[in-house]
């Protein structure tokens, strides 16, 4: 009887193990920060201010970081700065700069000077990059380095709004 009982008690792990039940939901492999990039131009009008809603939610211990397109190397290669990011001109000081919440984030101008009396160089056609980053990938990261960023937060794609 105790064989008997034995061998029942076998079968019927092994049937467990082997049962396979519906398949759950559809979820993320692993966390990967979203990361998108807008065109921004600056003017009177919309007083050298944009704020934009994410699309999807973030956490509240998520970190939000933007990157300006500074410039172009000789090479070709796109060179992103940790806003904020300041410009000296003859007339005073420039700053591009940005703050966010939960919701959205916003992107402005701001100048000791009138920012009207601008080159449209600075203005317009503006590119940004908004890199939402769980808090647990920041740490011991250089956030300045915008490279260091998609590494550790393993971004590989980054969707263009414009």
């Amino acid at each position: 009887m105790r064989y008997f009982l034995t061998l029942f008690c076998l079968a019927l792990s092994f049937s467990f193990a082997s049962c396979e039940g519906d398949q759950g939901p559809p979820g993320i492999d692993g966390e990967v920060a979203p990361a998108f990039e807008i065109e921004v131009d600056f003017n009177n009008a919309n007083n050298y201010a944009i704020t934009q809603n994410y699309g999807f939610d973030i956490y509240p211990s998520d970190v939000v970081l933007i990157y300006i397109s500074w410039e172009t190397t000789n090479s070709g290669q796109e060179v992103w700065r940790l806003l904020p990011q300041t410009a000296l001109f003859d007339q005073g000081v420039l700053s591009y700069n940005y703050d966010f919440t939960d919701v959205d984030f916003s992107i402005f101008m701001d100048a000791t000077f009138d920012l009207s009396t601008l080159d449209s160089s600075w203005t317009q056609n503006q590119y940004f990059r908004v890199v939402v980053v769980p808090a647990d990938y920041i740490n011991q990261v250089d956030t300045s380095n915008y490279d260091d960023v998609i590494n550790a937060a393993h971004i590989t794609n980054i969707q263009k709004l414009y």
